[in-house]
């Protein structure tokens, strides 16, 4: 009797050890809840990439850069593309990880959603790499739940965005801001930079809107606010894209962007770096999309066994009248 109460006893506890390891990854990486998985070394990777979008040129450059240099270095990718919705892209990971995938990049939306998909593939044994926008980091940490955060620093992209514009306007008047997509990283950061940068001055931000990062919703927001508001002094945009939609819109109005109204934005892209050789953008604060290598090394180095910095930001630049046409040709 005493040796079938043993036998049963082992049994439960295999099938409990059974229950609470991940599932395994192509690349044969357990993860138990709250460890990293493995990575095995080998010469040829699938990776997993789940974009957000790929409908303007920050977004395309950055898609394209990591595809070209993990297809350059011998490594097969597998793209989704979740077209601007956050609830696509959750859904395109849990895609990712039923095709055992050996490793997971995403480019994350909005930060809690991507954040619970980042511990899916986790538990599901598959090492996940942030690139671009961050999750939510009281769900899901770099080091902890996913290997490392590669991206820019938003908070000094907004701060330096405010610096320009405090200097321009001599610390005072009223200014409009669009905001980038709402429950963002990039959005949020941005935003307590650019507040950062505004503190002891006498600037007063008349409207915060969201044009979710497009250029036509900053077109359309700014057709609306600059009637509401036609003594603006100046427009912060948390992206390029959205500003140039509003450039456009200020000069349908009768408005000079660049001389009667202050104008700067985030990103560097060449039609923003040729917007301030024209006069019509004041400035730009750098973003680089080009992430591909820098992912890449982590990857390889992850699968050697190396120690990977769970947080990776690039140093970015900052463009104005002074550099921008020298700059231009290597725009993206």
């Amino acid at each position: 009797m005493k040796k079938r109460i043993a036998a049963l006893a082992v049994a439960v506890a295999l099938l409990a050890s059974a229950c609470t390891t991940g599932s395994p990854s192509a690349s044969g990486g357990n993860a138990e809840p709250g460890s990293l998985p493995t990575l095995e070394q080998k010469d040829t990777y699938t990776i997993g990439f789940s974009a957000q979008q790929s409908d303007h040129p920050w977004t395309i450059a950055l898609n394209e850069s990591i595809k070209s240099e993990a297809e350059k270095r011998g490594h097969k990718v597998v793209t989704t593309d979740a077209q601007g919705s956050t609830a696509k892209q959750v859904s395109d990971v849990e895609s990712l990880i039923a095709q055992q995938v050996d490793v997971i990049v995403i480019s994350p939306r909005e930060e809690k959603p991507l954040a619970e998909a980042t511990i899916k593939a986790r538990d599901a044994g598959i090492p996940v790499f942030i690139v671009d926008r961050k999750v939510d980091a009281s769900v899901a940490e770099p080091g902890k739940d996913y290997v490392a955060y590669i991206g820019s620093d938003f908070v000094a992209e907004g701060r330096a965005a405010g610096e320009w514009l405090v200097k321009r306007l001599d610390g005072t008047g009223k200014i409009i801001e669009l905001t980038g997509t709402t429950g963002s990283s990039a959005a949020d950061d941005r935003h307590k930079g650019f507040m950062e940068a505004l503190e002891g001055s006498s600037i007063e931000i008349v409207a915060s809107q969201d044009g979710d990062f497009v250029r036509d919703n900053g077109r359309q927001l700014m057709e609306t606010l600059i009637q509401q508001y036609p003594d603006v002094d100046g427009v912060f945009a948390h992206n390029d894209e959205m500003m140039l939609g509003a450039i456009t819109a200020m000069t349908a109005a009768s408005k000079k962007p660049g001389t009667d109204i202050a104008t700067v934005s985030v990103d560097g892209q060449k039609e923003a770096l040729q917007a301030i050789v024209d006069g019509t953008l004041g400035a730009t604060a750098e973003c680089n999309p080009r992430f591909g290598p820098a992912v890449l090394d982590a990857i390889e180095a992850y699968g050697k066994g190396e120690k990977v910095t769970p947080e990776q930001v690039n140093t970015d630049a900052f463009y104005d009248a002074s550099n921008a046409a020298a700059e231009l040709p290597n725009a993206f």
